[in-house]
């Protein structure tokens, strides 16, 4: 099982790219969000919990967010890997993460960060402002406030996995196909 984490600030195109990866390597995606949104509609023991957190405006802890984790991947067993997006955000959902991938005898096979440019990440987000229809991303405080969030999130998370010699930075600047090349090639070596 090949498991992959893409991490990117907002802009970047990590949506995009997930997307093509899922295909090219037939990996399942496994967005949280996606995943908490779900478990809440299906109205999940853990759905239920999750929603009971968010109902009064806190986080969903880790260990909610983990065993939601460890149901869809039981959900997926023959699964080839998967693509984790938008998580882990914390080292503490790492480090969790690991242990419980170490308890399904895989692994995080590799970590990709999209390393692009901040002035072309507020151009590409207010660029798609103009035609997403979501005034938020016209904002260009509001998206350097995002690229700062982002910062303090990943970037210890980036370090834990960069002690584990799993992260490769990817040059995202450029057009979809060579972004997507890029990270093919680094896939690819590690598969072998």
């Amino acid at each position: 099982m090949f498991n992959l984490i893409l991490f990117g600030p907002p802009g970047s195109g990590k949506g995009t790219q997930s997307e093509k990866l899922v295909e090219k390597y037939d990996l399942v995606h496994l967005s949280t969000g996606n995943l908490l949104r779900q478990e809440i509609k299906d109205k999940t023991p853990l759905g239920i919990e999750a929603k009971s957190f968010i109902d009064k405006g806190q986080l969903v802890p880790d260990e909610v967010v983990i065993g939601m984790v460890d149901s869809y991947f039981d959900l997926h067993k023959g699964a080839k890997g998967f693509l984790f997006d938008g998580f882990p955000r914390t080292v503490a959902q790492a480090k969790a993460l690991d242990n419980l991938l170490e308890l399904k005898k895989t692994e995080i096979g590799k970590v990709l960060i999209l390393d692009v440019d901040e002035e072309e990440l507020i151009s590409r987000l207010v660029n798609r402002g103009k035609t997403s229809g979501r005034s938020d991303d016209m904002d260009e405080k509001v998206q350097r406030n995002r690229q700062e969030v982002y910062k303090k999130e990943t970037l210890p998370v980036a370090a834990y996995y960069t002690k584990a010699k799993k992260v490769a930075s990817i040059n995202g600047m450029g057009n979809v196909d060579d972004i997507f090349e890029r990270l093919s090639t680094i896939i690819d070596k590690k598969m072998k």
